[in-house]
């Protein structure tokens, strides 16, 4: 790795952060976000250590899917503001050292799209065959439908048109056909369009559903022989217009699968991956209260080419889904954080936020958090997560996560002046409320979670190994401690959590590592102490003549250590070529 490599492939240890407009800071006072919001916040962002930042969907929309249903690709819902905003707020991120990615939704379009009016009223049309469309009768898809209980079939009959049109979400989101080079070609355009506009890259929605191309009434055009193709071209594309843009892709599939929507060197495909499979592992560890399921899944994270990285997060969007865990395993995740009925969506997801799962435990969601950004990857942070927002489950299914932003502890908690019943959402309340929870009470308090990720992004961000190096789980003899190094050919970082309740003392097996050599403690002292306890050492660790090192942990606690290099030790992917 050298030192250039880090911002010519930023994505690899850039800090995400994913804003809804909507909910973020209302500027004019309707009740709603707005672009000039974003910007108005931006300093928040920079406070905290972000790199670079997510937008949701803010094109126009009937809004029957908080904006994933668009009706134009080139535009502003007039609710949020104008292009002019959205130029102001990129020009005014990149003054700050932000980047600014867009969520590009070319799975479907809105069925008010000016293309699915046309499409539907004349089958001679060309936008016609922008769309899937089949005469017959489908058999029953009610095993496939995205969202249980809210759709029953992925195809639905339109009237007009006297055919049925594919929709792997919503019925009112009939999906593209992406076998047409048409549409591949307008996908392409649209990407251009951001880019041009200043946009450093894309989230591109739902990717599973994006290469089922579906099945169509045989297209006369062939060329499509494989739905990687579509990512493959985008990813050239995008290259070729800005080289440094990046596509970060919601894949929520088993790794084999993840690895080849990577690609490889020379044929890319996406450049950041939502490791969704430690995710859900990662929640069942914290059920029982041992490392060994998340331990597990990292072990069988596959290799992935050297511009590639996976994006790390505790929660996202949309429901944290647990589908990749079996049934009892996610009976355990459920009864440990969601045991009501109302905490579950789908059969399959929780409808909640970390903090109120954990009770509220500042050194359990300390300990979270430590793991996410000690992990190989980019950690991704939902808009509220630094506070420790809570969720509303008064809201309907995912919207409860989707709640105001929290400035203040203010009626309008600092997001609008206008009255509560005016919000997108409702405000979350009680215990996690803006009167408890607010930017304001955590900026002042030394103790909050949102200083602790301050500290902790300032760590990560001077240790590039953490995005770079090569990820081994390291033996120690305890099932509740997950310990593991993040290793390059220059440095390398150990990390050491403690998943119990009860404090704990573990011997951690440094293979390469000789005796005598000392590791350094890297997170401050104060953070890992508990409340009351005694006060941290500073002092190293000595590795003993067996090659291990002795670690304490206090009750869910953590720690990172700068510690020496393996002999012969390289990063996860090859050295880059010599340039010339």
């Amino acid at each position: 790795m050298r030192l250039t490599d880090t911002s010519d492939l930023w994505w690899k240890t850039a800090v995400v952060y994913c804003a809804d407009v909507e909910t973020f800071h209302d500027t004019n006072g309707d009740g709603i976000g707005d672009i000039e919001g974003i910007g108005r916040r931006l300093d928040h962002l920079v406070e905290l250590g972000v790199t670079c930042l997510w937008l949701m969907p803010f094109y126009p929309t009937p809004e029957r899917d908080d904006g994933y249903d668009v009706v134009d690709f080139y535009g502003v819902d007039r609710r949020l503001g104008s292009l002019g905003d959205v130029v102001e707020l990129v020009r005014t991120a990149k003054d700050r050292g932000l980047r600014v990615i867009a969520d590009l939704v070319v799975n479907h379009t809105s069925n008010q799209h000016p293309w699915f009016l046309e499409a539907r009223e004349d089958p001679k049309s060309p936008y016609h065959q922008y769309y899937v469309w089949r005469e017959d009768k489908p058999p029953d898809t009610s095993e496939m439908v995205v969202f249980p209980g809210e759709q029953e079939a992925i195809w639905t009959k339109d009237r007009k048109a006297g055919k049925w049109y594919l929709h792997h979400f919503y019925r009112h989101q009939p999906d593209l056909n992406l076998s047409n080079p048409a549409v591949r070609t307008e996908i392409a355009k649209i990407a251009g369009f951001w880019l041009e506009l200043g946009f450093d890259g894309f989230r591109v929605d739902g990717v599973p559903q994006l290469l089922s191309l579906g099945p169509s009434n045989e297209p006369k055009n062939d060329d499509v022989a494989n739905p990687h193709d579509v990512l493959r071209d985008l990813r050239s594309f995008i290259g070729r217009r800005r080289g440094d843009a990046v596509l970060l892709g919601e894949v929520n599939m088993p790794y084999d699968q993840q690895r080849t929507l990577f690609g490889e060197s020379g044929a890319a495909e996406l450049d950041l991956i939502f490791d969704f499979v430690a995710m859900q592992y990662l929640y069942l560890s914290l059920a029982r209260g041992d490392a060994g399921a998340l331990a597990t899944a990292l072990k069988n994270r596959p290799a992935i080419r050297r511009e590639a990285q996976w994006a790390v997060f505790v929660r996202n969007h949309d429901e944290l889904t647990l589908d990749q865990l079996t049934e009892a395993e996610r009976g355990e995740v459920f009864a440990a954080f969601g045991p009501d009925p109302e905490h579950q969506v789908y059969g399959r997801g929780l409808r909640r936020r970390l903090p109120p799962m954990l009770g509220g435990d500042q050194r359990w969601l300390r300990m979270v958090y430590s793991l996410v950004f000690s992990l190989p990857g980019t950690p991704t942070l939902f808009y509220g997560e630094e506070i420790g927002m809570g969720e509303n489950l008064a809201a309907p299914g995912r919207h409860a996560v989707r709640t105001p932003m929290q400035w203040s502890p203010d009626p309008g908690a600092g997001f609008s002046t206008a009255h509560p019943k005016t919000f997108p959402a409702p405000l979350v309340e009680g215990r996690f409320g803006p009167e408890h929870i607010n930017v304001e009470a955590c900026r002042t308090d030394p103790e909050s979670l949102f200083n602790f990720l301050r500290h902790l992004i300032d760590v990560y961000r001077r240790h590039p190994e953490l995005g770079w190096g090569q990820l081994e789980i390291l033996d120690q003899p305890l099932p509740c401690v997950l310990a593991h190094r993040a290793a390059t050919g220059e440095a390398s970082i150990v990390a050491v959590h403690n998943f119990s309740s009860d404090a704990v003392s573990t011997a951690v097996k440094l293979p390469g590592v000789q005796p005598g050599h000392e590791l350094h403690d890297l997170i401050a002292a104060r953070w890992r102490d508990e409340p009351g306890g005694r006060q941290s050492s500073d002092r190293p660790l000595v590795v003993d003549d067996e090659g291990r090192v002795e670690v304490q942990l206090a009750a869910r606690g953590f720690r990172w250590f700068g510690a020496p290099q393996p002999p012969g030790t390289r990063g996860s992917q090859a050295e880059p070529p010599a340039l010339g």
